[in-house]
């Protein structure tokens, strides 16, 4: 079963769920795709035994066949390449690498090479199965690196991907594929407004979910009222606890000091288990 855990703004708590979760598991597999900046390593600290770079292919331009037609810049949707009187340019970091370009060039003169995008690093972090991804620094393009992670699922584990913050494409790609999805909030105005745009695309992708509230306390009901409101299940809430607090800023996931918490992400898990097998 593949677990994702999204989360309409940034801040709410996604990775402590994702590591947290696996840590109360067995036989689990842990995908960090929030590859623009991945953390879930540094509170799971796993031995890192396998790196695969990750590739985008990108055109380049024969200029010798080249008759500056313009169809390649007229295909392309993103503005990676520029034709021009008697010269062709090529924006490597705007390409999405679909290779269009070279299909509709009437004199084949556009190949396709690789650049390298990221990397995807591979290991163990005690009993879990870790793999995370790191877009280069510069790049635009999460998505190769995405799939590249998710490239090593691995079916006979239960998978739980955490991904990035928001309702982008590379949340798209992260969560495309789950059984189920958990969404993770917080009790403010802020944490309303992003979780009903983060409701809206699971909707639309048609893949279950449920809601994790984290630092309960620190806002007001609204959260809970829009849950009810819509039949969105409540699988957890977290109270903003001094406790917690202080062994997350030590990067020491909390299962680990307070035992009473595995219960709980257990609990969630037999109930996401339950709405998937029902399904």
């Amino acid at each position: 079963m593949i677990i994702s855990i999204a989360s309409g703004k940034g801040g709410t708590g996604k990775t402590t769920i994702a590591t947290n979760m696996a840590l109360s598991l067995t036989n689990v597999q842990l995908l960090d795709c929030d590859v623009e900046e991945p953390n879930a390593h540094i509170f799971l600290q796993p031995e890192i035994q396998k790196q695969m770079l990750v590739y985008i292919a990108v055109p380049t331009v024969d200029e010798t066949r080249c008759d500056y037609c313009g169809k390649c810049a007229e295909f392309c949707e993103f503005n990676a390449l520029a034709v021009l009187k008697n010269k062709i340019m090529v924006f490597p970091e705007l390409c999405h690498g679909c290779g269009g370009c070279s299909i509709v060039c009437p004199k084949n003169a556009i190949a396709e090479e690789d650049r390298e995008v990221g990397v995807v690093k591979k290991g163990e972090a005690g009993d879990i199965e870790f793999v995370y991804g790191e877009l280069n620094i510069g790049e635009l393009m999460a998505i190769p690196v995405v799939r590249g992670v998710k490239n090593e699922i691995d079916n006979d584990k239960t998978v739980i991907i955490d991904a990035s913050p928001g309702t982008s494409c590379p949340v798209i790609a992260a969560v495309h594929g789950s059984d189920y999805c958990i969404l993770v909030t917080e009790p403010t105005p802020f944490g309303l407004h992003d979780l009903k745009l983060a409701v809206e695309v699971l909707r639309k992708m048609e893949i279950p979910f449920g809601v994790i509230i984290n630092r309960e306390g620190i806002g007001d009901h609204k959260v809970q009222e829009y849950c009810s409101e819509e039949g969105i299940s409540i699988l957890l809430t977290i109270p903003m606890d001094r406790k917690i607090a202080e062994l997350y800023s030590r990067g020491v996931p909390f299962v680990l000091k307070m035992p009473e918490w595995k219960e709980k992400f257990s609990g969630v898990f037999e109930h996401i288990k339950s709405v998937v097998n029902s399904q």
